[in-house]
């Protein structure tokens, strides 16, 4: 697998996670959330391997 190939997929399943996180699909088990009153920090963990693996079936799909 090529570098270009690498960051493309990279920063798909980083738009990908942002835009599900937006559009409701954040707050799930295993995402990082700390709350310290005036510093709210939030890590979609979850979400971006949800996101990943879909991506890894689509492409996986295509490529058959």
């Amino acid at each position: 697998m090529r570098a270009g190939t690498v960051v493309f997929y990279l920063l798909l399943v980083i738009l990908l996670t942002m835009a599900s996180v937006q559009y409701g699909l954040g707050r799930l088990p295993g995402d990082i959330v700390v709350d310290l009153g005036d510093f709210y920090f939030y890590l979609p963990f979850t979400t971006a391997i949800i996101v990943a693996v879909l991506l890894g079936v689509v492409f996986w799909l295509f490529r058959r």
